[in-house]
């Protein structure tokens, strides 16, 4: 396995060093936005040295499902970290309009990894809720009641990891400087690599506990755009705007309103309900006897505040009627009265 590794050499070994310099550049930059042009390029640059790596990983065939940790060689470990390196720079891509395309293809790697290393028996975890292989040790329950024992696992877990990693990357802090400038021997080079390797597994259940949360936000917002649409009534057409008139009883009130306001044209009730017939707004049918418009009727379904608010309308309608009637009859009494004659039969 050794020698296939050299004979992929350092074409291999550079692809994966490229990959890991410029994640380690991204990580440590101190650009104030992740879609700055510089830092796409570099996640560009470290995606394409990372999936060609991998590629020539695939075709060497260094690892086997069918081998134990010891039979790999400890130069060969460090290219067991490029699944997670894909996922780390897959989702620091920022192109909103393929971000779930993103999510679902880290996932991926990452899930990738984790198999990877669970077959050599780095590492004691179980792989996320919903992979294939996963470990079924939970009983069936109501999924509207949570699982507080589970909760409570997950929590310490949590926990747990998260000490390990700290332990981790201060153990690789200290081994990293003589690893690098070749005075470490192979044990150390190796302990080195499994540390690594141990380092990623924590950050890829982080990261893949992350994606299934921000997948299930995505999936809901795409929902409603892709429901079919229910059927729908014939739509109403539409109306053009009124243009504001004084509408009278007859055409004398027309006359005599329309002298107050030139700039409003007058029209009566009958003329209103003409014009609403040329427009189709209301039939014949809508009419009465000899043409006169019928008293409009509440609409069904009305609510009971529509209902009283039409009745008040109704009842000042009228009143304004009654009022028209008594200064009417008051203007005839007057036209045949003289002034004062009321007062006469007091005259002495």
């Amino acid at each position: 396995m050794m020698a296939e590794a050299g004979a992929g050499g350092p074409r291999l070994a550079e692809l994966l060093a490229l990959g890991r310099r410029l994640w380690d550049e991204l990580e440590a930059s101190t650009e104030p936005s992740s879609g700055a042009p510089a830092v796409q390029d570099k996640v560009r640059q470290g995606l394409d040295a990372l999936q060609r790596a991998a590629a020539m990983v695939a075709q060497l065939e260094l690892f086997s499902e069918n081998e134990e940790l010891e039979e790999i060689a400890s130069a060969d470990l460090k290219f067991m970290l490029l699944p997670a390196l894909l996922g780390g720079l897959t989702l620091k891509q920022v192109d909103l309009s393929r971000r779930r395309e993103h999510l679902e293809s880290a996932r991926e790697h990452f899930l990738r990894f984790l198999k990877l290393c669970r077959n050599y028996g780095l590492g004691s975890f179980q792989l996320p809720p919903g992979s294939a292989g996963e470990e079924k040790t939970e009983s069936p329950q109501d999924p509207a009641q949570p699982n507080l024992v589970a909760m409570a696992m997950s929590r310490a877990a949590k926990i747990e990891r998260y000490k390990q990693k700290k332990e981790l990357e201060n153990k690789l802090a200290s081994m990293k400087s003589s690893v690098e400038s070749g005075t470490a021997d192979e044990d150390q080079i190796r302990e080195f690599y499994i540390l690594q390797i141990q380092k990623w597994i924590s950050t890829s259940l982080e990261e893949i506990e992350s994606i299934d949360q921000e997948l299930v936000i995505l999936r809901s917002r795409d929902a409603p755009r892709q429901a079919p649409a229910g059927p729908r009534g014939p739509s109403r057409p539409a109306r053009s705007p009124m243009k504001p008139f004084i509408l009278t009883r007859d055409a004398a009130q027309a006359r005599v309103f329309g002298a107050g306001y030139p700039g409003l044209p007058t029209m009566t009730v009958d003329d209103w309900y003409e014009q609403r017939r040329k427009q189709g707004i209301v039939s014949l049918q809508d009419f009465g006897e000899a043409g006169s418009p019928p008293c409009p009727s509440p609409p069904a379904g009305a609510s009971d505040e529509e209902l009283q608010k039409q009745q008040q309308e109704t009842e000042e309608k009228e009143d304004d009627e009654e009022a028209l009637r008594k200064a009417r009859s008051w203007d005839d009494w007057k036209d045949t009265h003289p002034r004062g004659y009321g007062n006469r039969h007091n005259m002495g």
